[in-house]
Parts: C-alpha cells; sequence; structure tokens
C-alpha cells in the first residue's frame, strides 16, 4: 500500500469527519482491547457511525496537554540538536485503511533517517501510573507508536513524556522523560497490530460487529 499526504487541519471538523474513514493511532489500543479510554467494539460503533465519539476537547488533562504541545517539541528540539525536527498540522498520513497525524516529525542530521516525535502529558496520581512510565511508557501509547511507524514506515520514533506529580512536601513536581523506540527492535510487535487492524477493519467494512476484547497486554510478547 502506497503513503499517502493528505491536507487537513489537525482537530477541524473536517480531520474529525475523516477519521471514520480509516483507523488513528488513538485508535490502536481500543482495537487491541488494552485502552483504558474505550472499547474495540467503540470504536467499531464510531467507524460505522452508530456512535458519535465523545468531545473531551474541554477536560483539564487534554487541554494542558493540547495547549503544552508546541513548548514541549520545541524543548526536545534543544535536547536533541542532532535532529532536525518539524511539525505539520496540516497534513495527514494515510496508508491504506490506516491514518497518522503527527505530533513531530525527526530526521537524523548525520545519517539522514526518519524518525517520528510523539509528546505525551501524564499527571501522576499514584505508584501504579508511576510504574506504566518506569523505563517505558504505557502500553496504550506504545500501540499509538507502533501504529505511527506502521503508517510512514519510519524507523524510530521518540516518546516525550511530561509528567506531573506532588512531592513529599505536597509541591509539583515535573518529571521529563524520553522514550527512543527503533523500528528494527519492533518488527514482531508491528506484525501483530497490523493484522489486529487489518482483522478489526474487516468488521466496519462488512458492518459487522465484533466481538469485545479485552486480552493481557505484555510489553514484546505479542
Amino acid at each position: 500500500m502506497a503513503l499517502e499526504k493528505i491536507k487537513l487541519e489537525h482537530n477541524s471538523p473536517e480531520w474529525l469527519a475523516f477519521r471514520k474513514s480509516g483507523i488513528g493511532g488513538s485508535d490502536a489500543a481500543a482495537i487491541l482491547g488494552i485502552s483504558p479510554f474505550r472499547t474495540n467494539v467503540e470504536v467499531w460503533e464510531e467507524k460505522v457511525g452508530l456512535k458519535i465519539p465523545e468531545d473531551i476537547s474541554e477536560e483539564p488533562q487534554v487541554k494542558y496537554g493540547k495547549e503544552s504541545e508546541d513548548l514541549l517539541v520545541q524543548l526536545f528540539a534543544l535536547d536533541y540538536p542532532q535532529f532536525e525536527v518539524k511539525t505539520d498540522k496540516t497534513t495527514v498520513y494515510r496508508r491504506g485503511f490506516m491514518f497518522a497525524s503527527l505530533d513531530g516529525e525527526l530526521k537524523n542530521k548525520e545519517t539522514g533517517e526518519e524518525g517520528i516525535y510523539e509528546g505525551k502529558t501524564s499527571e501522576i496520581k499514584n505508584h501504579l501510573l508511576m510504574d506504566k512510565w518506569n523505563k517505558q511508557i504505557p502500553d496504550y501509547y506504545y500501540a499509538q507508536i507502533l501504529h505511527y511507524m506502521l503508517v510512514t514506515d519510519r524507523k524510530f520514533a521518540y516518546c516525550k513524556g511530561q509528567l506531573k506529580t506532588k512531592g513529599s512536601n505536597g509541591e509539583l513536581e515535573i518529571i521529563t522523560r524520553h522514550y527512543p523506540f527503533y523500528r528494527k527492535d519492533l518488527l514482531q510487535d508491528l506484525k501483530y497490530l497490523y493484522l489486529k487492524e487489518k482483522e478489526f477493519w474487516g468488521y466496519v467494512e462488512r458492518k459487522e460487529r465484533p466481538p469485545l476484547i479485552l486480552p493481557k497486554f505484555e510489553r514484546n510478547t505479542f
């Protein structure tokens, strides 16, 4: 399947309507059954027009993430001068039934290899959530990174995590972490996600309700 570049303003009404025509990065975790926000059946209902996606744009965490997006990518560019960092909020990449709206695009100045930048913000309220960011990112965000790699065929990705928590004295603390991913290490997971997304899209095309899936998901054990 060839890669297409479609001009669409991210988060515009036209972009929201376009999302029904394929699978996006935020759908990937739900299709695997590992999203804490939606089920695979709810995503199917959205794609076939039985359900209107919930508008969460005014949720405090969502607004914080959106308003900090440009600042975080600028900080990443300062911290990683080996990359050319570009943001383009008017382009959507599409490959067959999959599409990707990227937070940023990277290019290694020395090798010319192209990659993906993804920024995430999270409010850490307990140790369990903090553990999800310990030497890795939460599985539902990992699925999103894999999806973007499938669409764009890029060789690597970086996820910047901006984590808000409270210290022992109750004062706000900001923890910043960077997580690199390399395509050569993810081939098995990429193949698994592609097959699952292809299977899901078949249900959409047939307008056949898929079975609810809630599998146990473990990193690198697809």
